[in-house]
């Protein structure tokens, strides 16, 4: 047993056990819901891991990790999401179409997926998928095309063509014909009950409104009329129907008179030959118009030949009075804004001729006597010759 030491402080000993104690104790208390939470966190997560690890298996991972084979997938334009998935799942791409069409709404994807042709592998997971066919195949959905002041129906076709929008114009060309489908415009409507309509080389001529669209590739023929007949529609307004009436004239040789009047000057001559060409109609003249020959024969020659101006078509003003039967290219909107208000001066004075006196530059000679046309002819002449040559027009 141990001696009892006078020396020792015992209650020093006591001071330290209790506090030393309470030191131990009050650094538990904080440590203890620190480790708690934690301890409880780890469960948390490994259930959820767990938990998600079955979903990932189940629902979410890719079909076949290994399989690095590509497969085909087609998304057609207006497809819906739930139809996108349908697909997927019947081509073996995903494991569950439901849980693919609830992410893409839950993360905002469900309105961006684009049409197109992809390559999509079994080895990707739904959130590849989804972000592949969010971003496009690479191939441009929509073209922006321009339709060009004075060309023709048969140009436009050419540019879509070309553009890719269609790989055979033929049935485009056959309602540019026919008009059929297209009779909700009033002016289509109108044509097609006209004595002639069938006579024409296209119903549709002088309607496709020059202007640049954006249109989708994948438009069918009658959903690229519509756009172009609605831009006609909105550029034919009231006022200019109303206008029409009251120099005794209808919307189709309005436009008829418009589509000369393109082809035939710039736009600073537009309201002049206007007025050569009102002051014909007024007299009962030929209008003698080059162009018409040009649709008919499909060249545009300056020099014209016998043979040119003899040709049998009701478009062949040299041989018919009045105007063509109808208009001969797609008139912009100051040509037939110019067919609506010749210039005054010129109907006053009675102009009745105009002549090429460039063909480089468009700048015209205009006429009011025979005389002073045919001495205007003689004069310049020479260069619509050189013109044709120039360009092998023999």
């Amino acid at each position: 047993m141990p001696k009892w030491d006078p020396e020792f402080d015992h209650e020093q000993l006591r001071d330290e056990r209790q506090y030393g104690f309470y030191w131990y104790s009050g650094l538990w208390r904080v440590l203890r819901p620190l480790l708690v939470t934690l301890t409880a966190l780890l469960l948390v997560f490994g259930v959820a891991s767990t938990v998600y690890g079955v979903i990932d298996d189940q629902f979410i991972s890719a079909v076949d990790k290994a399989d690095q084979s590509e497969i085909a997938f087609t998304v057609k334009s207006g497809q819906s999401l739930s139809r996108v998935a349908n697909n997927l799942a019947d081509q073996g791409l995903i494991k569950n179409r439901s849980v693919f069409k609830y992410y893409c709404d839950f993360a905002g994807l469900g309105q961006k997926i684009q049409a197109g042709d992809y390559m999509l592998k079994k080895s990707m997971d739904i959130f590849q998928i989804a972000q592949l066919l969010t971003t496009g195949d690479g191939k441009p959905m929509i073209a922006t095309i321009t339709v060009i002041p004075g060309w023709t129906v048969e140009d436009v076709a050419a540019m879509l063509k070309g553009e890719g929008v269609f790989a055979d114009v033929a049935p485009f060309l056959l309602l540019c014909k026919t008009g059929e489908g297209l009779t909700d415009y009033y002016f289509i409507a109108d044509e097609q009950r006209a004595v002639h309509a069938a006579d024409r080389r296209y119903l549709l001529e002088g309607y496709l409104a020059p202007n640049t669209y954006e249109i989708y590739l994948s438009a069918t023929p009658q959903d690229i009329l519509k756009k172009l007949l609605d831009q006609t529609d909105a550029v034919l307004t009231y006022e200019w129907q109303e206008r029409a009436s009251e120099i005794g004239m209808t919307v189709d040789q309005v436009l008829t008179l418009a589509s000369l009047i393109e082809k035939e000057a710039k736009t600073a001559d537009f309201a002049k030959v206007s007025a050569v060409f009102h002051n014909r109609l007024r007299q009962n003249m030929k209008l003698g118009s080059d162009v018409t020959i040009h649709y008919i024969t499909g060249e545009r020659r300056m020099a014209l030949r016998n043979s040119d101006l003899a040709v049998d078509s009701p478009y062949n003003t040299y041989k018919y009075a009045g105007l063509p039967l109808g208009p001969i290219c797609n008139p912009s909107a100051d040509a037939i804004k110019a067919a609506l208000y010749p210039n005054e001066a010129f109907l006053a004075e009675n102009y009745l001729y105009f002549c090429s006196k460039d063909p480089d530059t468009g700048e015209l000679a205009f006429s009011k006597t025979q005389a002073e046309h045919d001495a205007a002819v003689a004069i310049y002449a020479p260069l619509w010759k050189q013109f044709d040559q120039q360009r092998g027009i023999q």
